[in-house]
């Protein structure tokens, strides 16, 4: 049976793709599709298959460049600003728009799902208020509270003994103040304008969704005690459109690839100096600046070659080792070729990402600012030890089972799945039986 899905997402850069992923699955399902998006996500969402809609009033970006930012996040040193900034300028700030186009989108259409990003709050709360059911999207490694997960963002690791455990306490704490201190009395006032008490905490928003879908594979993640409404369905391993035709490296030994973000980090200066480091090893390398870096601002020796871009699958089947800002789309490909990393993470939920790496030891991490000389260690490391390509190895096969199980189509489009899915509900996870 044929069935409306509305999707309301933001530009996140990375998680462009794994998000459209889903519309396109659907749209091959023969659904109605419609997805609520930036300009700069237009060409994207053209190649589902849905039908494109921008946003009127809430956040839109028309592409990528520093000067559209929302705001100099490159340019921000406290940790605490950040997520200041970063809430004010993408959760709250437009929370009040994206509500106002998600309603008159559900008015037009009656969608019997509204889908939408993690940052579109105000999406979620029209969803509410139209007691439409809504589902939300989450392309990288479960970020609310939960039991047994150190706080979101600084890239704590799993907590051993009591220590580690007063250790999340005290950061969990100091993290919903920060939250709730910033995000709760916008969102509320956005509640309260659509007819809706408000609510205690900022995650009480997103637990309201009918489910909260985490686009990865739980043995990636730490493991926690999650409400009944997470599913774990595997990653959407799709790549951006823009990397899309361009080819295919050449099969050599020791191929290094270089991916560094989608969106603008202030990169530049990084993938500089693992140009410098990697041309110090006896590599190849392959360096994809992405679309807002210069390829010819990257000097770079003959064994290194800087693109655009390139098709990150294919040019996997020949790679070694993959050095990266640490990013969940990046990340979940490499393992899924069996392929090592070496992670510098930039920001975000980079570090979160990386901990987890460390933790599987799929790889290893070092400061974005690692001087050439300590990035080529990095290298040589994950190279010369066959364990960080079997972790990966491990990683690889779990992501790819959940990618191919059904488990996302099922949660989404199917019947009930209460109970069901990889790892979720609101028991502790265990390993994979």
């Amino acid at each position: 049976m044929s069935r409306t899905y509305l999707f309301a997402l933001t530009d996140g850069g990375g998680t462009v793709a794994p998000e459209l992923g889903v519309a396109r699955r659907l749209v091959a399902r023969g659904h109605r599709v419609t997805v609520l998006a930036e300009d700069s996500m237009a060409p994207a969402v053209a190649a589902t298959g849905a039908a494109f809609q921008r946003w009127r009033h809430g956040l839109n970006r028309p592409d990528h460049l520093p000067e559209h930012a929302p705001y100099p996040e490159w340019e921000l040193r406290s940790p605490t600003a950040l997520v200041r900034q970063m809430i004010a300028h993408l959760v709250v700030g437009p929370a009040a728009g994206y509500a106002r186009d998600v309603t008159d989108a559900i008015r037009a259409d009656r969608p019997d799902l509204v889908l939408t990003s993690f940052f579109a709050f105000g999406a979620m709360v029209a969803a509410e208020a139209a007691q439409t059911p809504f589902d939300v999207l989450m392309p990288n490694i479960y970020p609310l509270p939960a039991p047994g997960l150190p706080p979101f963002g600084p890239g704590l690791r799993l907590a051993r003994g009591p220590l580690g455990r007063l250790r999340d306490r005290v950061f969990g704490v100091m993290s919903q103040r920060l939250w709730d201190g910033a995000a709760l009395p916008g969102l509320n006032d956005v509640r309260s304008a659509h007819g809706l008490r408000p609510v205690g905490h900022h995650q009480d928003q997103v637990h309201r969704a009918r489910r909260q879908l985490v686009l990865t594979s739980a043995e990636f993640d730490f493991p926690a005690v999650l409400p009944p409404s997470v599913r774990y369905v595997g990653p959407a391993l799709d790549g951006p459109v823009w990397a899309s035709g361009r080819g295919r490296s050449r099969p050599v030994t020791r191929l290094v690839l270089v991916s560094m973000s989608t969106t603008f980090q202030d990169q530049a200066a990084c993938l500089r100096r693992v140009v410098d480091a990697l041309a110090t090893l006896p590599v190849r390398a392959l360096v994809t600046t992405g679309p807002v870096i210069d390829p010819a601002s990257i000097a770079a020796p003959p064994t290194v070659t800087v693109v655009p871009a390139a098709p990150h699958a294919a040019v996997l089947r020949d790679a070694a080792l993959v050095i990266t800002h640490g990013g969940h789309g990046t990340l979940v490909k490499a393992f899924a070729a069996g392929v090592p990393v070496v992670i510098l993470p930039h920001g975000r939920d980079q570090a979160d990402n990386a901990a987890r790496v460390v933790h599987h030891g799929a790889g290893t991490s070092i400061a974005r600012t690692a001087a050439p000389a300590k990035v080529a260690d990095a290298v040589r490391r994950v190279l010369a030890d066959p364990v960080y390509r079997l972790a990966a190895g491990r990683l690889g096969a779990a992501l790819r089972h959940d990618a191919d199980s059904g488990l996302l189509l099922a949660a989404i489009d199917g019947p009930d799945t209460a109970g069901t899915g990889s790892r979720a509900g609101d028991t502790r996870r265990t390993a994979r039986p």
